[in-house]
């Protein structure tokens, strides 16, 4: 038997983490002797499935649903679990996140209410943030270190944003009409376009994503130099050459 601590130990998982299981239901009870809550070792095994499938991108929701049936998604299970599969396990409530930050929490609400940034639970007291948010902000707080100001470059991002979920909506249209409604919805055949369309979705995201990474990058650093020749600042421009002909990008697709 174990405590909560000696849990956390053998699974690798926080305490937190695993408290925050049992209030989704993802985790059974601990036996309780007098005010000790002693887990087994069903316990631990069931956390290792979970962990298992966080790892995998399956959300709580999805998680909940296999660890009640037989353990492998089908249907439109696995049509949900491909949109799933590339989040990462959100561990941070908000106050976590922004101590992690080094934010004020007002700061963060301020943000999130722009529509920037979003716990990947939607809202509410169960609203979790990820590593990877936590990464992608450190590299926004950057940003503001090297002197860009922090209403301007909200204002920009805000303007981005936009435009991101505009394209976004217009390219899930498209995948909707030229994939998903061509793969077939008879009832006899539906898991199985479900799936094909899964599949579809996981290969077609990663090149999507790497397309318009790149697309961004080129024009910026394009851009960048077309403003530095029209300057006449001959040193920058050649400097910024140089740098613009050593970087690469470097999409993490997690």
């Amino acid at each position: 038997m174990y405590d909560v601590g000696e849990l956390a130990s053998v699974s690798g998982l926080s305490v937190d983490t695993i408290r925050y299981y049992q209030t989704q239901g993802l985790l059974p009870p601990p036996e309780r002797r007098g005010r000790r809550a002693l887990y087994g070792d069903p316990h631990r095994e069931r956390l290792t499935r979970i962990r298992a499938l966080a790892e995998r991108g399956y959300s709580l929701k999805s998680i909940r649903e296999l660890l009640a049936g037989d353990g492998e998604p089908k249907g439109d299970g696995r049509l949900r679990a491909a949109l799933e599969e590339k989040q990462t396990e959100a561990v941070y409530t908000p106050q976590e996140f922004a101590r992690a930050l080094g934010v004020p929490y007002p700061l963060l609400r301020s943000i999130e209410k722009t529509g920037l940034a979003a716990p990947q639970a939607g809202g509410g007291k169960d609203a979790r943030y990820t590593e990877a948010d936590l990464e992608m902000a450190r590299g926004a707080l950057s940003l503001l270190g090297r002197g860009l100001p922090l209403t301007e470059l909200l204002s920009l991002a805000v303007q981005h944003d936009r435009a991101v979920r505009e394209t976004v909506d217009r390219a899930i249209d498209l995948f909707d009409d030229h994939v998903r409604k061509k793969s077939g919805t008879s009832s006899e055949g539906e898991a199985e376009a479900l799936d094909t369309v899964a599949e579809a979705y996981r290969e077609l995201l990663p090149v999507v994503t790497g397309l318009v990474a790149h697309h961004f990058q080129r024009v910026l650093v394009n851009r960048a130099l077309e403003r530095l020749e029209r300057s006449g600042e001959r040193r920058s421009l050649a400097t910024a050459r140089r740098t613009a002909a050593r970087s690469h990008l470097r999409l993490l697709w997690r």
